[in-house]
């Protein structure tokens, strides 16, 4: 495997971290700011400077390259395989009429299934539910598949998310990029880190992602309740203070982000799905407790490994960064520390991520978690 890693900051010149390497039909991840992504002379930059076939953008909350986390900034990961393969296909929510499902069952149904072993998903990631999205991934998929990945993010604007493969960065985008060959090794974890505070209580009304009532009382007004004057600030101010929710005849929690608020109905947007019966209780985080949280994903993800990872993505929750603020690094570094100094890493801060609880095959999506994808061939 061969790996090419630029950065770029705003107003400044390209940093590269490997010279001189001669690449061919690279896979290349494009991580960057919305506003830049929207600019047609930073993509023709990018497309100069790596003149490429498979590129693949997505907009994000941060942008992860190395041990250091950027924002403002364009961060470009260019993987030449060489004992192993990549597909990439896309579709767009807005044919799918917003519905997720459907557009996973799509993706799912158009990649190639000879020697697939895993599959990344970036996602738009301000409208499309990933719940839905991996269920739709997950209808027909071999018990031997993998899957993990992330949703494009928006600094804390939550405005618009953009991705595309090839084309230039647009709204709706769900890319599908499926990793093949015997001598892939692919691990991966996701970890938390947060502290469940409160009583806990059900989910009595909801409706995919909205959620509508908690103990019979109006979801929003009770949340409001906990929040006290921060209330003022949703929906920015829910992402230091996110829900631990437990599916009925589940045991494992999932974290949900409140994506918006509605005050009109008293309900809550989610980034994920919140049955009806859960079990459901607010969290809190603390900079330390994050941090170590980074930590124990590597460790899972290391755990069984046969060889060096390579390459490792890594998709982290805004709601991290928020409440990591200047200390925002040390969950990379952590994570470096464990999976070792000569693997490149890449990735970005998201509105959501993707990847099996520890122990478990089947995908979820998570909030607020550090998850690792960890690629050697």
């Amino acid at each position: 495997m061969k790996i090419v890693q630029a950065s770029k900051l705003e107003n400044q010149p390209w940093k590269f971290m490997q010279e001189n390497t001669v690449l061919h039909n690279p896979l290349v991840l494009i991580f960057a700011n919305r506003f830049l992504l929207e600019q047609e002379e930073v993509i023709s930059d990018i497309r100069k400077q790596f003149p490429y076939d498979h590129l693949v953008f997505g907009s994000t909350s941060g942008e992860i390259m190395c041990c250091h986390v950027n924002e403002n900034s364009i961060s470009v990961t260019a993987i030449e395989f060489e004992k192993s393969s990549f597909e990439v296909i896309t579709e767009n929510i807005l044919n799918f009429d917003k519905k997720a499902k459907p557009l996973g069952e799509a993706l799912y149904a158009k990649i190639p299934k000879t020697n697939l072993k895993h599959l990344f998903v970036l996602s738009e990631g301000s409208f499309v539910n990933g719940s839905s999205l991996i269920d739709g991934l997950e209808n027909q998929l071999s018990d031997a598949i993998s899957i993990t990945g992330g949703m494009c993010g928006d600094d804390t604007r939550f405005l618009k998310t953009l991705a595309s493969y090839k084309e230039n960065p647009k709204e709706g985008e769900v890319i599908l990029i499926g990793f093949y060959g015997e001598s892939l090794e692919i691990t991966f974890a996701s970890f938390g880190g947060w502290i469940p505070f409160g009583p806990e209580r059900k989910i009595t009304r909801s409706k995919a992602n909205i959620l509508f009532e908690i103990d019979d009382q109006p979801a929003l007004d009770l949340y409001k309740n906990y929040l006290g004057e921060k209330s003022s600030e949703l929906p920015q101010a829910s992402l230091l203070y996110p829900l631990n929710v437990t599916p009925e005849g589940k045991n494992e929690p999932v974290v949900r982000t409140i994506l918006s608020i509605n005050d009109d109905t008293n309900s809550m947007v989610l980034a994920g799905d919140v049955p009806v019966n859960s079990k459901v209780q607010l969290m809190m985080a603390s900079v330390d407790g994050i941090a170590a949280g980074a930590q124990h994903a590597a460790e899972i993800a290391m755990e069984n490994r046969k060889s060096p990872p390579q390459i490792a993505l890594l998709v982290s929750c805004i709601g991290r960064k928020l409440v990591m603020n200047q200390r925002v690094e040390e969950e990379i570094e952590n994570v470096q520390e464990i999976i070792g100094k000569q693997t490149a890493i890449t990735g970005f801060y998201s509105y959501g991520e993707m990847a099996p609880i520890n122990g478990h095959k089947s995908c979820e999506l998570h909030n607020q978690t550090m998850t690792l994808t960890l690629i050697s061939e």
